[in-house]
């Protein structure tokens, strides 16, 4: 499950790297499907991650800016940077110990829903890919190459060696 963080991270990073090259019209632009536009989907992805992992596993009180309250790409970028910084020492210290137990979860209709910590830590993981994917699909339509989402190749494993 590291590795699958880090890989997010890396590709977070890749897709801010790559947002600076583009106009912030086109980062606003709006399009079908997650967020509606580049900039509050980079916003979405930091605020899910920070949200569910020290709001809701941590259970730390946690102040989720609206995307409203960021005017910049370099603001959004920071945030992630605040959120990583807080997010990343639970990560690396995850337990299959934890995998078990319960977080209560409240929706947005107040009911009371129970998730174990491994469930919610493999759904961050899946929710940033999946936005990883309409990316890369929304780097296509502007005619830009897409990050690659490539887990191979990004240094994560030690690479074999050759006989």
């Amino acid at each position: 499950m590291l590795k699958l963080f880090e890989y997010n991270w890396q590709v977070r990073r890749d897709w801010f790297d790559w947002s600076e090259l583009v106009s912030e019209e086109e980062l606003m632009k709006k399009r079908v499907g997650g967020l509606g536009s580049i900039l509050p989907t980079l916003h979405h992805i930091v605020a899910v991650e920070y949200g569910w992992i020290c709001g809701g596993i941590q259970g730390k009180a946690v102040d989720i800016p609206s995307f409203a309250e960021f005017a910049s790409l370099r603001q959004i970028r920071d945030f992630s940077d605040r959120c990583h910084a807080e997010v990343a020492p639970f990560v690396y210290e995850w337990s299959d110990l934890l995998e078990d137990r319960i977080m209560i979860d409240i929706t947005d209709d107040g009911e009371r829903e129970a998730h174990t910590y491994g469930e919610v830590m493999r759904h961050v993981i899946a929710h940033e890919i999946h936005h990883i994917g309409q990316f890369s699909v929304w780097a296509r339509e502007i005619e830009k190459k897409p990050v690659t989402a490539n887990l191979i190749g990004r240094g994560l494993f030690p690479q074999p060696d050759h006989p």
